[in-house]
């Protein structure tokens, strides 16, 4: 009786060796490769696995690169960015056989304590802030109309207002503050931060996260975010602190990161405030973003001060 190969068996193993074969070479050149390459390999590989979602998505919004990006052709390319990289950082994680807790994003009770505090801390002190410029007559609160207030206005008015959903529109950005803040924190104080620190001293590679964090932010804005740099970079040095002191846990970090934007977003949604003028741009901040300012950056020192000290 001949013995009769069965092909089709043959081949399935012949691909699943294959497959393994280079899942293992893939891993061997991870864990060889020194961190700089590591951290290249991961950013490439998370905007060629975007492309394909995003020249649809701005063919779709209408925008094309260079050209100047509305916030509302931002919003779904970044959300599809954002959205994608989680799952980029797992595929990582799998291949070098470790958790997202290895990048301070352990799923435990603590995590959630530390974010509360940190949501807290950055919320009220941004507060805080705006109050202060407030006291000294740099900016004026505006309250956001209601339909008993445009009621009274002129039909041209209101024709050009609307009533503000306060209450929606600060959970609305309560929301999108949470996931923005905890997906920057997992990428760039978790995965950047922890693989530089396995080739570099821990104030390198505090220094060389935070500066690609910083860098990175003119993807989206380009020249008009140039003023930004020195904010955002000391930005994330404080961010870079506040894990420090969470014993390497993101909790606190994603806290105060998600405090910031929500009080941002909610009052530039709401248009709460109108700088008024009285000081120059350079104490307030640029183009009235407050980490191009002085004011903005002694923030950012005072809360990396008291978080040395407090914690």
């Amino acid at each position: 009786m001949w013995f009769v190969p069965d092909f089709k068996s043959l081949s399935e193993t012949s691909l699943i060796l294959s497959l393994n074969s280079c899942l293992l070479l893939a891993q061997s050149f991870w864990l060889n490769a020194i961190a700089v390459l590591r951290v290249l390999v991961f950013f490439v590989l998370w905007l060629v696995c975007w492309l394909p979602i995003a020249l649809p998505i701005a063919k779709a919004v209408k925008w094309r690169f260079p050209q100047p990006i509305s916030p509302a052709q931002k919003l779904p390319l970044l959300a599809s960015l954002y959205a994608l990289a989680p799952l980029v950082l797992w595929g990582i994680v799998a291949l070098e056989g470790k958790g997202f807790k290895d990048y301070g994003l352990p799923w435990q009770s603590d995590l959630l304590r530390s974010f509360g505090g940190g949501l807290a801390f950055g919320s009220l002190g941004l507060l805080s802030l705006f109050l202060l410029e407030w006291r000294l007559g740099w900016v004026k609160r505006q309250l956001p109309p209601t339909e008993s207030s445009l009621a009274t206005e002129s039909t041209e008015t209101i024709t050009a207002q609307s009533p503000v959903p306060v209450l929606p529109t600060l959970l609305t950005t309560l929301l999108i503050g949470t996931w923005i803040s905890l997906t920057e924190e997992l990428i760039f104080r978790g995965f950047l931060l922890t693989t530089l620190q396995s080739d570099f001293v821990p104030w390198v590679a505090a220094t060389i996260a935070s500066l690609i964090f910083a860098v990175l932010h003119l993807v989206w804005e380009g020249k008009e975010n140039l003023p930004q740099l020195p904010g955002l970079f000391l930005m994330g040095l404080v961010l870079v602190l506040a894990r420090s002191v969470d014993r390497g846990n993101l909790g606190l970090a994603w806290g105060l990161h998600a405090g910031w934007i929500w009080v941002m977003a909610s009052l530039d949604t709401l248009g709460a405030i109108h700088y008024q003028g009285r000081v120059g741009e350079w104490a307030t901040g640029i183009g009235n973003k407050p980490l191009a300012g002085a004011m903005g950056l002694l923030f950012l020192l005072a809360t990396g001060g008291i978080l040395g000290l407090a914690f």
